[in-house]
């Protein structure tokens, strides 16, 4: 079954994020595969260095997917 864009814009927001998680999780699934820019590496470098010096700061994804769902 092919969706359009404009079709998934009538979902719910709920189905939206629903959707948009499953989508990023089939990337996710192939790192190696995502080709990233000389500024994407970078600013990824510096987010995990980040979170290196301070693991314990921030939110576990599913409490944050739990949040936005439950909005």
């Amino acid at each position: 079954m092919k969706v359009t864009a404009a079709e998934t814009l009538n979902l719910p927001v709920s189905e939206r994020i629903q959707l948009v998680t499953e989508i990023w999780d089939s990337i996710a699934e192939f790192p190696d595969k995502i080709d990233l820019t000389p500024s994407t590496r970078k600013l990824l470098d510096k987010r995990l260095a980040a979170f290196r010096e301070n693991p314990n700061q921030g939110s576990p994804w599913q409490e944050v997917k739990r949040r936005i769902i439950s909005r």
